[in-house]
């Protein structure tokens, strides 16, 4: 089975669609079922206590199943998240990017499920856990 979007594909049209996020994200590694998404952490990322946000967490894990949904169904800007339940597990630091590894275990026709692992850069613990549910509009 094949990708409707390669890697590069991907990165142009999230920056087509969603311009105000260009530079936040970066995909990484992307297989069939598996996408890797990094997110530079700046200052704006941080809540008091030196620590990333969790709204800022929700969007790494957010923008990781939305990227894998379209690159597994093509351009579909209109996949909307339905449901997400995350995990905080531990206080990440401020100063290292956030690397999500995100797992497809559903895309069908109307509803996709992708699952969620949030690291710091170069450290094997996750500090966050989510899962998400996509609806995906009709084609056409």
């Amino acid at each position: 089975m094949e990708l409707a979007l390669t890697i590069n594909e991907l990165t142009a049209y999230l920056a087509e669609i969603f311009p105000q996020m260009r530079g936040e994200f970066e995909f990484e590694n992307l297989r069939f079922n598996a996408l890797r998404v990094r997110m530079k952490v700046a200052e704006h990322h941080l809540r008091p206590g030196g620590t990333v946000s969790g709204p800022s967490m929700f969007a790494l894990a957010d923008v990781a199943v939305y990227a894998m949904v379209l690159a597994r169904v093509g351009r579909q800007a209109l996949a909307v998240t339905t449901n997400c339940s995350i995990d905080f597990m531990r206080k990440p630091a401020a100063n290292s990017d956030l690397i999500a590894d995100c797992r497809l275990l559903k895309c069908g026709k109307v509803l996709a499920v992708g699952d969620v692992l949030i690291f710091p850069d170069g450290d094997a613990k996750p500090v966050a856990r989510a899962s998400l549910t996509y609806s995906i509009p009709p084609a056409g």
